[in-house]
Order: C-alpha cells, then structure tokens, then sequence
C-alpha cells in the first residue's frame, strides 16, 4: 500500500512535528493539490519566515512525488462530492481532490484531519492527533 500525505501533516511536519517520520515503510505521495497549499503558504508570509518557509516547503517538494489530477481523478472527484452532498455532508474542496487522488491512485490518506476524510467511503485513513 501507499499513502497521500496530507498538506495538514506537512505543515506539522514544518512545526518540528515527527509524524511523517512515524508513517512506516509505505510508499508516500503527495498531490499537487498540496503542492499548491503548501507554496501558497510561503507566498503568504514576508520576510525572514517567507525565506525559512520557502526552503522547508522546497525540501518536501524534493523528497516526495506530487500526483498530478487527471481525468480519472475528476470522476472520482465527481462521484465523491455527489454522495458527500446527498447526505449533506461535504468537505472542503481541496480536501476532496485529495481524496479522489488517493483513491483513483489506490493510496490512502495520512492526515491531522481525519475527521473529514473518514466521510469518503472507501478511502484509508491514517489519522493523526492535531
């Protein structure tokens, strides 16, 4: 099996946090959605932090391959928003293409934010505490 690490794990990760070092031996991705999420934080900051944070984020983009979304992802995505929505319960967009990429990918999902990625049926979830 492989995982798709999560864009929230990352940033603890950032913060000193050794739980990407604690995932095993499994195969680890990312998806270019979290590409995105983790430049637009650099972007954000100013100064001396943006400069730190640019460096941290280049290293990960280094170390990990990013899934592309591609047609497949999108009916996945598709599928996952409509039964999300008929039970009202929707998760946040980015969220969402994360998870369509994981299980278009066969991969499961490591993350802070299990809570909304246990609503996707069919995709493993490797939660951690926040």
């Amino acid at each position: 099996m492989a995982l798709l690490i999560d864009t929230s794990l990352l940033v603890a990760f950032e913060r000193d946090d050794a739980a990407v070092e604690s995932l095993g031996d499994e195969e680890r991705a990312i998806s270019v959605v979290t590409v995105s999420e983790l430049l637009h934080g650099v972007h954000r900051d100013r100064g001396p932090q943006q400069t730190r944070r640019r460096a941290v984020v280049e290293a990960i983009l280094a170390a990990f391959d990013a899934i592309p979304v591609t047609e497949p992802v999108a009916r996945i995505h598709a599928e996952i928003w409509d039964g999300l929505s008929a039970r009202g319960s929707v998760i946040g967009n980015h969220d969402l293409w994360i998870a369509a990429t994981a299980i278009s990918h066969g991969f499961g999902v490591a993350t802070r934010n299990a809570r909304d990625f246990e609503r996707v049926a069919g995709l493993r979830v490797l939660g951690f505490a926040p």
